[in-house]
């Protein structure tokens, strides 16, 4: 009798549970309905109260939303634009009101992986919804499950930014050979400049994830394919975390061969960690790299030391050099730009020292005509300065100084030269060293962009059409697509006077000629095309410059892709 009363109060419950999920709001619309109508009858449920509650509750949201897309449609709205529309707002909703412990209980109710989720992750849009919530909701079971979901189909390439991979050994691996993988297969400086940001957010999530991906180049940087790029990769990502104020110097030593050499060792460590030279450091670091059994060349190879010591001797910003130690300073510099080695475990290193000579003495010339006063010495000695620059590390140097020199207004205040001689030492780096080619665009960008207010305003027009003048120059030396881009955006921000992109254009046309890249005509055309920058430089009969290049894209490239 107990037994019949205990089933009837469980069935009962069972009930209740079911009417109280039937009379929210649209719960006939809801994945689970069929298992709760399933219980709602096997315990005795009355139909026509099913009917009742469900009807009672329907307020057809999703119905009406499909309405009034339809509505926008026949006012002519195009479908795509519609469906974009209902699903941002949705996406909205969706990160206004996200319960993730409501999440994780809907996701263990389900017993297996829901089939909408499914449905969902195979859209890119729902994705980088999911990317979204995890940032904010890490402890999520849902969304951690969600994360491998999607890495596990293939999606991995996109979630480089997710600190949940982060956390998921297996995730973390597959996103880091995808991405390593894209950038080893990248070519060009500005595909690698474009994708080293995320992915060293990516690696610096926490001092386990930078250990693992280091110690995982640092083994890739052996080999003879690609090693040269996986030590690049290695340098960019421990300059990141240097800069975001991580102090990984620990790291970077014990991956490298310096426990051998533990007082070198223990010298570079306290000049990266201070973030500054010393001549005591440096006067130990000299005798041991100067001594017949030295160190590996690699140990002074670090990015931050060899930015100190070329801003130490090439800048007036560091601190400066005693004289009695100068040599030193030069000679690490010049040791750390030259030697070759080849070490083997069971062989005698060989150390080839060829260069180094050479590269002393350019490094001391240099050194010493950017700690002279004026600008005779500087012209008088000019053809030794452009023999120096033809050194990699001088050319650094130079660039360093350049870049200090003329970030003061004063600067071009005294100058008489259309062209100053300090911009004209920028041409001949261009020109030896496509590596330098997005440091120089960089610099000037940070001209064309510095107002100088002290400076007359006819003054600066002619100093940006200079700067615009080095611009055209480094496009003729290969580094086209980065300097277009560059114009087309101060054209897209209209913050730029037309007579100086009228400028640009009327030098760039002139050194120029076919056969043309698509690429190439596809960024420029636009800004060619433009009646606001050409109209004047084209005529009535159409034999100009502008009109025979816009007739030869359009030739050439808009009929053949038509």
């Amino acid at each position: 009798m107990e037994d019949t009363t205990q089933s009837e109060e469980d069935a009962e419950a069972i009930r209740n549970d079911c009417l109280q999920r039937l009379t929210s709001t649209d719960y006939i619309m809801e994945p689970s309905i069929f298992q709760t109508l399933r219980s709602y009858f096997q315990t005795g449920g009355i139909p026509e109260k099913v009917v009742e509650v469900l009807s009672e509750n329907y307020t057809a949201v999703a119905q009406t939303v499909n309405l009034l897309a339809e509505w926008l449609i026949i006012c002519g709205y195009a479908p795509t634009e519609v469906q974009d529309m209902v699903e941002d707002h949705l996406k909205d909703l969706l990160l206004k009101h996200f319960d993730p412990k409501r999440a994780d209980t809907i996701f263990t109710q389900e017993g297996e992986t829901p089939s909408w989720l499914e449905r969902m992750i195979a859209h890119k849009k729902w994705r980088q919804l999911f990317y979204k919530l995890a940032e904010d909701y890490s402890e999520c079971l849902m969304l951690n499950f969600t994360v491998k979901l999607i890495s596990d189909a293939g999606y991995q390439g996109e979630i480089t930014n997710v600190s949940t991979a982060c956390t998921q050994l297996e995730v973390f691996s597959r996103v880091l050979r995808t991405c390593l993988g894209s950038i080893l297969d990248a070519s060009g400086e500005v595909t690698m400049k474009k994708s080293i940001p995320d992915f060293a957010k990516m690696v610096c999530h926490s001092e386990h994830t930078y250990l693992y991906v280091q110690t995982v180049i640092a083994v890739l940087s052996k080999e003879r394919n690609g090693g040269s790029v996986a030590r690049r990769i290695s340098q960019e990502v421990a300059k990141y975390a240097k800069n975001r104020g991580h102090d990984i110097t620990h790291i970077t030593l014990a991956l490298s061969n310096a426990a051998s050499h533990p007082r070198a060792c223990q010298c570079i460590m306290s000049l990266l960690s201070k973030g500054q030279l010393n001549p005591g450091d440096i006067t130990v670091l000299h005798r041991l790299y100067s001594s017949s059994d030295p160190p590996p060349v690699e140990l002074l190879r670090f990015s931050l030391f060899l930015e100190l010591m070329v801003e130490s001797l090439f800048t007036t910003t560091a601190t400066r050099i005693n004289p009695d130690h100068k040599h030193k300073y030069i000679f690490l510099l010049g040791y750390a730009a030259s030697v070759v080695e080849i070490r083997n475990k069971n062989h005698a290193p060989k150390i080839n020292r060829d260069e180094l000579k050479q590269t002393l003495q350019a490094i001391e010339k240099v050194h010493d005509l950017i700690g002279s006063e004026g600008q005779i010495q500087l012209l008088s000695e000019l053809t030794a300065l452009y023999q120096c620059i033809r050194f990699p590390v001088v050319a650094m140097g130079v660039l360093k100084w350049v870049d200090q020199t003329v970030s003061d207004s004063s600067y071009f205040e005294k100058q008489m030269d259309h062209t100053p001689i300090h911009l004209t030492l920028l041409d001949e780096i261009v020109t030896c060293h496509p590596l330098l080619h997005s440091q120089v665009l960089k610099l000037l960008v940070g001209l064309f962009e510095n107002n100088f207010p002290d400076l007359d305003t006819l003054l600066q027009l002619e100093l940006k059409k200079t700067v615009l003048d080095r611009m055209v120059h480094l496009m003729s030396r290969g580094c086209v697509l980065p300097v277009i881009s560059y114009i087309r955006e101060r054209i897209d921000h209209q913050d730029t006077d037309m007579s100086l992109i009228r400028h640009f254009v009327t030098e760039l046309l002139d050194i120029i000629c076919p056969p043309y890249t698509s690429d190439f005509v596809h960024m420029i055309l636009p800004i060619i095309e433009n009646d606001n920058i050409t109209g004047t430089l084209r005529n009535v009969e159409g034999n100009d410059p502008v009109s025979d290049f816009i007739v030869h894209c359009k030739t050439n490239f808009i009929r053949s892709e038509a």
